[in-house]
């Protein structure tokens, strides 16, 4: 069966909004600095596509495969827009939005490596002074028992 005029006005625009929109247009490619600092561009894309056609024919004409009777259209659109940065470097990973509209769930990620750093921070003093402490009871229960204070003992191994 023969294809149909609407079909290749939508190939040729499918084709070419593809062209147009591909990952790299979401996730840019990456600038590296001079200093060793990564920044990835994040864009947003939004694009809209629409085709329409019609096969009509006069009172008196029929419409064969041979002679067939056609009009149509088709057209697109694209948006690309850029929303932030993606910064690496110097052992942090931040995201930079561009708007000056901040989310309160943008301040939460943005402050959720301080936070782990805090409570990893915290964490490690509070076992740090709970080992000491266990550490100079046991010494403290270790010089009761052999009833010494600081004064070397001999132990007469023959025995």
């Amino acid at each position: 069966m023969a294809e149909h005029p609407i079909q290749g006005l939508m190939d040729t625009a499918m084709s070419n909004i593809k062209s147009m929109v591909d990952v790299n247009t979401i996730v840019g490619d990456s600038v590296t600095t001079p200093d060793g600092t990564v920044i990835i561009p994040i864009s947003t894309v939004s694009f809209g596509f629409g085709a329409g056609g019609t096969q009509f024919a006069a009172k008196q004409d029929t419409v064969t495969p041979q002679n067939p009777m056609f009009g149509g259209g088709c057209g697109g659109g694209a948006n690309v827009k850029p929303i932030a940065f993606l910064v690496v470097g110097g052992g942090n990973v931040k995201l930079l939005p561009i708007s000056d509209k901040t989310t309160p769930v943008d301040k939460i990620i943005d402050m959720v490596p301080e936070v782990i750093d805090k409570v990893n921070g915290t964490f490690s003093s509070a076992v740090d002074k709970i080992c000491s402490k266990r550490d100079k009871k046991k010494e403290e229960k270790d010089k009761e028992k052999c009833g010494c204070d600081d004064k070397p003992q001999f132990v007469d191994v023959a025995e």
